[in-house]
């Protein structure tokens, strides 16, 4: 069963789910991370991307609303990293690293929608 034909509740829960996670990792101060290696900026791209694209098998249809929802996330993240005391600090240039994440995981979503469009449009 693909995932877009969950029950509209488990659909909602899994999302967010993985927004929750999502906002545990960015405002948990960075010392208490383990350090991948692979930079803050990859980091960024990679959840949001991650993120985006979990949108899209969730609920294929909403085109505009996952990616809208996504920018305006890692906004506010931003800001609440900015006004926690947790030893993070807002970035502009951490949004746009999410940004250029969603960016890619709609490339990313138009490029499987044309390979198989009778999986994703059977949704």
């Amino acid at each position: 069963m693909l995932p877009s034909r969950f029950p509209r509740r488990v659909r909602l829960g899994l999302y967010a789910l993985a927004a929750l996670i999502l906002l545990v990792l960015c405002v948990t101060p960075s010392q208490d991370l383990p350090d991948p290696g692979t930079g803050d900026r990859f980091e960024h791209m990679a959840a949001w991307f991650v993120l985006t694209l979990a949108g899209f098998v969730l609920a294929p249809r909403r085109r505009l609303a996952i990616p809208a929802f996504a920018l305006a996330y890692g906004a506010l993240i931003e800001v609440l990293q900015a006004a926690m005391p947790f030893g993070r600090h807002g970035d502009p240039r951490d949004l746009l690293a999410d940004a250029i994440g969603v960016a890619l995981a709609c490339l990313a979503w138009l490029v499987l929608r044309r390979l198989a469009p009778r999986i994703i449009d059977a949704a």
